[in-house]
């Protein structure tokens, strides 16, 4: 198990990490979300001892990270896909890892095969290696000691999307084997198919942990709403507002509608004489619930091209 108590991490006068205790537990794939500047990646290198505390305690397998005598087989770790000597190949990288915590070497060739990467692939330079082919190779490196716990960061960037169903499945199989699976990600769609519980945070501050089936359940459910008439369609959107709904623009000619039934939407259309091209009520998601869940804490936002947010 990961264990976070009072997890504090400040930079100056910026407080990246804000008092989080969670447990992460073992057989279930536990993902890790938040916005640009959440704290996310910060929590990771605690957790592995690259960044020390401000206060507060995160411990692996009850133990902080080191003092554990052989890491590479209590916990793996890719935080950083080009984490390798620009000169050195994939293969050589691997061995010098395992050499440094006395992992055989044929483990080497067992963990380049299941990450797919063959000999030519593997004898290539650090600095020749694409962002995926980085991936896969860091994977690699997690896998090494054959951990019980195992950590990801962003592991699906620069995968193609066979990739991307490969490291899921990969993700699902491991947490089957009963480790502590720790994986952050912006892909909502597909965290939405991997993880079995969520730990979200915004600010350094904990937002939420719970099972992703719970998470989502308290999403909103939106509708969307697409008229060929755009001074119909904002007078739709200005009685709907009025009325205590959330509307978004999501196109010149198209919103999303939460707090409104389609049934009202529609009654409401009838009376302005707003003619209307679709009007869809869609299932609460796990992108929903983010958004909802760190409206309040996302400190890099753009605007949208079709218009300001209502």
């Amino acid at each position: 198990m990961i264990t976070l108590r009072g997890l504090t991490k400040r930079f100056g006068g910026t407080t990246a990490v804000d008092d989080l205790t969670v447990d992460i537990a073992p057989g279930r794939v536990t993902g890790f979300l938040g916005p640009n500047g959440a704290g996310k990646s910060t929590t990771m290198r605690m957790i592995l001892g690259l960044d020390r505390p401000t206060a507060g305690r995160a411990l692996v397998g009850g133990r902080p990270y080191r003092e554990l005598r052989h890491p590479l087989y209590e916990v793996g770790a890719l935080l950083d896909a080009k984490a390798i000597h620009p000169a050195r190949s994939g293969r050589a990288h691997l061995l010098a890892m395992a050499r440094s915590n006395g992992v055989p070497a044929r483990r080497v060739d067992e963990v380049l095969a299941t990450v797919g990467l063959d000999d030519r692939a593997a004898a290539k330079p650090g600095r020749t290696l694409s962002l995926g082919m980085g991936q896969r190779l860091g994977i690699a490196g997690a896998l090494l000691g054959d951990p019980p716990v195992l950590m990801f960061d962003e592991p699906v960037n620069g995968l193609d999307p066979d990739g991307v169903r490969w490291v899921r499945q990969l993700m699902r199989s491991l947490a089957g084997q009963g480790r502590t699976i720790f994986v952050s990600s912006h892909l909502m769609s597909e965290m939405q198919l991997t993880a079995d519980r969520l730990v979200v945070i915004g600010r350094g501050r904990l937002l939420a942990d719970a099972p992703i089936t719970e998470v989502i359940a308290g999403s909103a459910v939106a509708v969307r709403v697409r008229s060929p008439q755009p001074a119909g369609l904002a007078a739709l959107a200005d009685r709907l507002t009025a009325a205590g709904a959330t509307v978004e623009p999501a196109g010149p000619d198209e919103l999303t509608v939460t707090g409104a039934t389609a049934d009202r939407i529609g009654d409401l259309a009838h009376e302005l004489g707003v003619r209307l091209h679709e009007l869809s009520p869609h299932g609460a998601s796990l992108e929903r619930a983010f958004m909802d869940l760190t409206a309040d804490s996302v400190e890099y936002a753009g605007v949208p091209t079709g218009g300001e947010t209502r």
